[in-house]
């Protein structure tokens, strides 16, 4: 029977985890309590943080035995997450916690695959919530007080939890599999090529769009790890110039790695790959006085990246193909990778677009299953959104 994880640091929050599995069970749910405290528990629980903490890759001494608190609760949010990975029964998960219980149970929620239902009871949940939720789908519910008791309110707050995930484990939600899904990237800048795409995909196929600004290609990967798209058309990987030249939307490091460990079949391209994003002008560094920029809105600005740049892009994104044995074709759109960098455009620069289509065509390594096509378009052309479709298509139905 799957059960609904109730978790906190029992060595703090002990009478408040009881009371919330109390409630969970009332409401008819099936309980397991994790502790994820570095201390002595306070109460009775299922799973005892010695066991948690030796899913530790350095085992639980380096969790329990820590006298920093800080490393303490890093190393046990790290042991948390290899823990949950490896159980099946999680029906939905609830964690209670001030500022270093969110931390370890967030860790712990964001390796969870999106649709479990997951709830933070926290502290900290009315502030900025980016670094515990990131691309994930948890809830953060304020407590509103701290968490040192049980009080009037401590306990609305509370019973309202319970009840919130008690129904989503109950009546989980119906997935339709009539069309496969399909994970696409897209800007402003890219926005014909995308459009006119999903215009011809979504007759068979369930079109997810996500927008490139960090988070939106480390979401799309998460649902490619997760199982929950078929193939990936990702037009635009500008997210790439922020991670390698400072912008306010970059990629992480393992950008395409879900690619290469999924075989998923995968169109990608260079769109939007002439800018790097910065907020107003007043916050572009220093060490890029006198570039072109232009003015995307009164708080985005673009910077036009140089030829040697996007030479340092174009290897970057190659070694990363080089990496993928599933289907890959990338399309290189001659005539411009932006709504910008087109003849007359702000942007336009052939010999910047030369150097990263060469340096892509020099690392990429073809093989039967990844090849590289050139393409005399622009990447806004309606003739690049057929070529791409048909690309997928190509490699999706061998």
């Amino acid at each position: 029977m799957k059960q609904i994880y109730v978790v906190g640091t029992a060595d703090t929050k002990g009478e408040e985890l009881d009371y919330l599995a109390a409630c969970i069970e009332a409401a008819g749910g099936a309980v397991t309590r994790v502790d994820v405290g570095i201390r002595e528990p306070r109460t009775a629980v299922d799973v005892a943080a010695d066991k948690v903490a030796a899913c530790h890759p350095e085992g639980a001494g380096a969790v329990l035995s820590c006298d920093d608190r800080g490393r303490a609760v890093e190393a046990m949010g790290i042991a948390f997450a290899r823990f949950l990975v490896a159980r099946q029964d999680i029906a939905g998960i609830i964690g209670i916690g001030g500022g270093g219980g969110t931390s370890i149970i967030t860790a712990g929620m964001r390796q969870l695959r999106l649709g479990l239902p997951k709830i933070m009871v926290s502290t900290l949940a009315s502030g900025n919530v980016a670094p515990y939720v990131d691309v994930s789908d948890i809830i953060m519910m304020p407590s509103v007080t701290d968490m040192a008791g049980l009080n009037r309110l401590s306990r609305v707050i509370l019973h309202n939890a319970a009840q919130a995930i008690t129904s989503m484990s109950h009546r989980p939600a119906e997935v339709t599999a009539s069309k496969p899904a399909l994970g696409l990237t897209m800007f402003g800048v890219t926005t014909p090529a995308v459009s006119a795409m999903v215009e011809r995909l979504r007759v068979d196929h369930d079109c997810l769009v996500f927008h490139a600004t960090g988070t939106g290609g480390r979401a799309m990967e998460k649902l490619a790890d997760s199982g929950l798209i078929s193939g990936v058309l990702d037009i635009t990987t500008t997210e790439v110039c922020d991670l390698l030249f400072g912008g306010v939307f970059p990629a992480t490091p393992d950008r395409f790695d879900a690619i290469a460990r999924t075989g998923l079949p995968y169109v990608g391209s260079v769109g939007a790959l002439d800018m790097v994003n910065f907020w107003a002008p007043d916050t572009v560094p220093e060490r890029y006085a006198g570039r072109l920029f232009y003015r995307h809105n009164p708080n985005v600005t673009l910077m036009r990246t140089t030829a040697a740049e996007c030479a340092q892009i174009g290897r970057w994104i190659g070694d990363k193909l080089n990496l993928c044995h599933g289907p890959v074709c990338f399309l290189i759109p001659e005539k411009g990778v932006s709504a910008l960098d087109i003849e007359g455009g702000a942007f336009f620069d052939p010999h910047a677009d030369a150097a990263l289509f060469a340096a892509l065509e020099a690392t990429v390594k073809p093989t039967a299953s990844r090849r590289i096509v050139r393409l005399p378009l622009h990447i806004n052309d309606p003739d690049f959104a057929e070529a791409a479709v048909a690309a997928y298509r190509d490699i999706a139905n061998p």
